[in-house]
């Protein structure tokens, strides 16, 4: 692995583990991007340029998953309610 951290790193990955997942190179980049958002490690726009993807594509398939792009359900309910609430002063 290079150990610059501005640009590209390259990691190596066995072939033979993709062949044991049963996945391509680009379907296991999917995955740790999935992975990593879900973890809160990387924001969605990181994970869909990790995953080779656009932002507006990435998207979904977090919905598919029922990955929420807005935090944990209950603070999506607590957004949800305040917005409500602003709604009724403005």
């Amino acid at each position: 692995m290079n150990n610059s951290m501005n640009g590209t790193l390259n990691l190596e990955v066995p072939a033979d583990l993709l062949v044991a997942a049963g996945m391509t190179l680009e379907e296991m980049r999917l995955e740790l991007a999935v992975h990593l958002f879900e973890q809160g490690r990387i924001s969605v726009g990181k994970a869909a340029q990790f995953a080779g993807m656009r932002k507006g594509d990435f998207v979904p398939v977090l919905g598919a998953r029922k990955i929420s792009i807005f935090g944990d359900e209950q603070q999506m309910l607590q957004d949800a309610a305040m917005l409500a609430d602003l709604r009724k002063t403005a």
